[in-house]
């Protein structure tokens, strides 16, 4: 597999890392239901939609989504920690969707997944105690492990994969290429 980047791989990462911020950002300035989506352990952020288009567009989505996952990170009440592991499993679901990509719903399922795991499982559940899913008792790791990944499920292989289906119709990809975008299809 050749990753390599070019100026315009550079900019394409930039524009994502760039359009990740200023989502979490619009996310977070809707009153009373923005921060919590953003940073809770019930949380769904719409910029991970951008994940999906990994499966188009390459390594410079890997790296955007990675990138802009560090600043919004840096933003949040939890830190170096949520900076650290947050922008690692970014990293690892855009990979998987790369990686994946030839069956694209696939791919979108199986990129979620680390977001969950990662952030879910792994970190997320120490500071946010939640022990209780829809009435059901549960152990906290679990029950944010369960809450981190539905949502980014949702986000991921709802929102971003019928983004990904919009961008890949012929039309969009010829005047993407038309621009000198490398695509992955």
């Amino acid at each position: 597999m050749n990753i390599e980047f070019d100026a315009r791989d550079v900019a394409l990462s930039g524009v994502f890392a760039g359009l990740y911020v200023i989502v979490n950002a619009v996310q977070m300035a809707i009153p009373g239901v923005g921060n919590p989506a953003v940073f809770g352990p019930v949380q769904l952020r719409v910029a991970d939609c951008l994940i999906a288009l990994a499966a188009l567009l390459g390594w410079p989505v890997v790296a955007g989504v990675t990138v802009g996952c560090v600043v919004v990170n840096a933003f949040g009440m939890i830190g170096a920690v949520d900076m650290v592991f947050g922008s690692v499993a970014n990293l690892v679901a855009a990979s998987l969707v790369v990686l994946f990509r030839k069956r694209a719903f696939l791919a979108c399922v199986v990129g979620a997944l680390p977001i969950g795991i990662i952030v879910g499982g792994g970190y997320l559940w120490m500071f946010f105690p939640l022990s209780d899913i829809l009435g059901v008792s549960m152990h906290p790791l679990l029950a944010t492990m369960i809450s981190i990944t539905v949502s980014s499920l949702i986000a991921v292989a709802g929102i971003g994969y019928a983004l990904l289906r919009i961008l890949s119709r012929p039309g969009i990809i010829g005047s993407l290429k038309s621009h000198g975008l490398k695509t992955l299809n």
